[in-house]
């Protein structure tokens, strides 16, 4: 491993860290993700207590994270492997964020945000099963652990050089989702427009 790809590592985790979350619920003077709604800083939970607006940043910036340094890696010739470290580092550093002590969201965009170099193909895809998957139960964990699972597959077929880094970044979000999977099984979880304090 070359310290260029030491330093493009910590660079995506240090990004990946910026909990846009949190920042955001700031400059709309709302609560704090972490301890209003379902205490998850990401952008479903801040959809519950601020709104669309303030979640679609969230949202956007969250990708980003994920998106500019598996870029960068891309450019620079590193190996399919190596960027899904990237990534990998990414999602790690949103959801063990260095700078607001290690509680971080659970990751979907910013993975999500990750894959997108590999081709809108991917994320079309993934997006559009997203929105579906919401749509029609109103689960968004349900929507991103389906979304991520179908990932693998899709990515054989669109740029299967990838298909190895690209299950390493589902196997991530679904270890992250494992709670969310035993309250979806219990009947238990909350849906998007559940207000309130509430599990996500």
């Amino acid at each position: 491993m070359t310290s260029l790809s030491i330093l493009i590592f910590c660079s995506a985790y240090l990004l990946g860290s910026i909990s846009s979350a949190v920042l955001i619920c700031r400059l709309f003077a709302l609560p704090d993700p972490r301890n209003a709604g379902s205490n998850n800083p990401g952008a479903t939970n801040v959809l519950r207590i601020g709104g669309r607006l303030p979640a679609a940043l969230v949202f956007i910036f969250d990708v980003l994270k994920g998106t500019l340094p598996v870029y960068v890696g891309y450019f620079l010739g590193m190996s399919p492997i190596t960027l899904g470290l990237v990534g990998l580092a990414a999602c790690l550093g949103h959801i063990f964020p260095l700078y607001f002590n290690f509680k971080g969201g659970k990751g979907v965009a910013t993975a999500i945000g990750a894959m997108l170099p590999l081709g809108w193909e991917l994320c079309s895809i993934l997006l559009t099963c997203w929105l579906v998957v919401i749509f029609i139960t109103g689960y968004s964990s349900l929507a991103a652990i389906i979304s991520v699972s179908l990932a693998p597959i899709i990515t054989w077929f669109v740029k299967p050089a990838y298909t190895i880094p690209v299950t390493m970044l589902c196997i991530l979000i679904i270890v992250r989702h494992r709670q969310n999977i035993i309250r979806l099984l219990q009947g238990q979880e909350s849906k998007v427009w559940d207000k309130g304090r509430t599990k996500e």
